[in-house]
């Protein structure tokens, strides 16, 4: 716990505290103290770990609270959006591949190990290209 009120309070303290203040409609003073892990008569809320987050990008407090319970905060690589019926023939394309995949691992009634990889590399493929499909349709 203690890590993760030490990272609130840097997220705070780093990024211009007074301009992040206004960002966040708050009073600077109030924020310093409430982003102080050593004044117990002040808390941060979760509305301003919130803003803290969303107007600095510092996911340092993100970071020490997923550690404290045993995760790791990893960033996910945003989708380049593509036209929509070029993102539609490479999710068909995708598709195709896993069928053959699947296909081919079925011939012989028996799926081998790295039939069962190449099976699952191509189903990776077709999340991503749905990924970009998602992306794609939400920029259209």
């Amino acid at each position: 716990m203690e890590d993760f009120l030490r990272a609130c309070q840097a997220a705070v303290l780093d990024n211009e505290a007074k301009a992040l203040a206004a960002k966040m409609g708050v009073p600077h003073v109030g924020l310093l103290q409430r982003a102080n892990p050593d004044n117990e008569a002040h808390h941060l809320t979760i509305e301003h770990l919130f803003g803290v987050l969303l107007h600095t990008g510092d996911m340092r407090p993100l970071a020490a609270l997923a550690d404290a319970f045993g995760f790791s905060l990893v960033a996910r690589a945003t989708p380049q959006p593509q036209a929509l019926t070029a993102s539609l023939i490479n999710v068909g394309k995708e598709v195709a591949d896993l069928t053959i995949a699947v296909h081919s691992a079925l011939e012989d009634n028996h799926v081998s190990s790295f039939e069962k990889a190449q099976i699952k590399v191509e189903i990776d493929h077709v999340r991503q290209s749905l990924d970009v499909m998602a992306a794609s349709v939400k920029a259209a």
